[in-house]
Formats: C-alpha cells, structure tokens, sequence
C-alpha cells in the first residue's frame, strides 16, 4: 500500500482503489502494526474515484512532504562505494582514513538531516550552495521509524551534499549536509505488509537541458548494515514523539567530474515505491 500526504488530504492506495483517510497524520503514520491499521481504516474510509485520485497522486503541485512533524536524520558510508567517493573527496585533507574506520567500525556514521519544514517535498526545487565547487545529489531508501523505533513504512529520499566541503574537512559535514532546501522526500510512505525486500533496486538519473548526463542503479541488498540495525542505533539514545525518517545512505555516486547545474532534473526511483522528481537551484540572494 501508499500512502500519499497530498494538498487534497491523505490519500490511501491499495492496488486500484483509493481512500480518503480523515486522520491526523502524524497520529496515523505512528500506528504500530501500520499496514494492519490501514487495512482496517479502509473498510470505514471515503473511496475516492480512481482516476482523480491518481491524478492528486502524481501531481508535482498536489503532493506534499511526508514529514509534516518528524526530523529528517541520515546514515553515511554505508555503502562501499560511498566509503570509496568520501575517501576520494578527502584524501588531500588527510580525512580519507575516517571513512575507512567508519564502514568498518560496529557503530555507524549517523548525522542530522533536517528539519520538516526545510523538506522538499516530490516535484519542488533542492539548492547548491553558492560557496560550493562540486555538488551532487545522493538517492536513499528512506525509512520512517514511528514513535516506538520500529520501521512501519518506506520513502525515497534526496540527500543533497556538497563534496567539495565535506572535502576540505570532516568537520564540516553540518554544512555540506544540511542548509536550506537540502533534503526532499516522497512521492509517498510505502507501507508493505513485510520488511522491504533486499532486491529492491534504486535508480537514478540526472537531467540536462532534456539530455541524461548521468544514470545508476543499484539494488540495497550492497548496504553493509541492516535496516533494522540502523534504526536502533539512531533511537538508541533519541525519542520522538512523531517518529522520524532515517535515510540509509547512497551506493550511486557521479564520477568526480560531475557537478550539479542550476535547471538540472534530478529523478530518483525505487522498486515498490515510486519516483521522487527534484529540480536545482540556489537559494535566492538576501
């Protein structure tokens, strides 16, 4: 099942059949046992005529983020080839051995996304920053955890990043990470009646002036840590009362000669789930 926060209310999909769920969101994502909860409120929810709703639900202008109340945290280097791209980035500052002992290491690279309402949601514009060289975006299997630690439901995430700062400096991770518009979410909460499969692929393609000048995939069986690991690392010392969203980390990293562009249409897909569409830009000048 999806389940869509969207401008015209929360929308539940289930095969061709579509309700309208009258709930607050935030309490109904944090149901425990999700999927049961949502096979039960469809008996007693409005259905929605199909075609309509479809169209609310891929509509870039009728879709809003998931995280209406929950923070947005990420993991790092939990992949190998991200380990291999952030060894890369920082070899001429001396920080390439910190990734290394970090994939390796029984804790994880866990850091601070971002806020909700800094969330972009499915269709909507992510920035670069002015004072970066080399940008990249990095496609995630998103978790959302719900207020217990358990995960309930799956996104697709966008986590922007700025190599060329984390480059220059481990410890400047906050601001290659986490700035205005740096993160986005969505189309949907994919809530499967069982944990998500690890065949499950991502894919990536980057867009410019109408012509791909970058295309991946990668299926999340390659993560190193299991799902279920992370997010008990992350809510081993956290509450949250809302839940929250986990992204895993990327395995899809554009060659070294790649940067973003202003205009560029940044798509990211995930078997189960759907596309998350994004499109570059700066954050506007004070």
């Amino acid at each position: 099942m999806k389940l869509y926060r969207t401008s015209q209310g929360h929308i539940l999909q289930n095969r061709d059949h579509y309700f309208l769920i009258e709930e607050s969101w935030d309490e109904l994502i944090n149901q425990d046992e999700l999927h049961d909860y949502l096979m039960e409120a469809s008996g007693r929810a409005k259905i929605l005529p199909a075609e309509q709703a479809a169209a609310w639900c891929n509509s870039e202008k009728d879709i809003l983020s998931p995280a209406l109340s929950q923070e947005v945290w990420a993991a790092g280097v939990t992949y190998l080839r991200s380990r291999d791209a952030r060894m890369e980035e920082s070899k001429d500052s001396g920080g390439a051995d910190f990734y290394d002992k970090v994939y390796e290491a029984e804790r994880p690279e866990l850091f601070f996304k971002s806020v909700p309402h800094r969330v972009v949601p499915h269709g909507e514009t992510v920035y670069i920053r002015r004072d970066s060289t080399w940008d990249v975006p990095e496609p995630e299997l998103t978790l959302f955890i719900n207020r217990k630690g358990h995960i309930q439901a799956y996104t697709v995430g966008n986590d922007m990043s700025s190599r060329s700062i984390e480059g220059e400096n481990p410890l400047y991770l906050p601001q290659a990470k986490v700035y205005e518009r740096s993160a986005s979410l969505g189309p949907c909460l994919y809530v499967p009646s069982a944990p998500i499969s690890p065949d499950t692929t991502i894919r990536m393609t980057i867009s410019r002036e109408g012509n791909k000048v970058y295309t991946g995939s990668v299926q999340i069986s390659q993560i190193k840590r299991g799902l279920p690991e992370l997010a008990g690392w992350l809510c081993r010392e956290f509450d949250f009362p809302w839940g929250c969203f986990l992204m895993t980390g990327t395995c899809l990293v554009p060659p070294n000669e790649f940067t973003l562009q202003e205009k560029d249409r940044v798509d990211i897909e995930i078997d189960g789930i759907g596309a998350l569409i994004n499109y570059i830009g700066y954050k506007p000048a004070k």
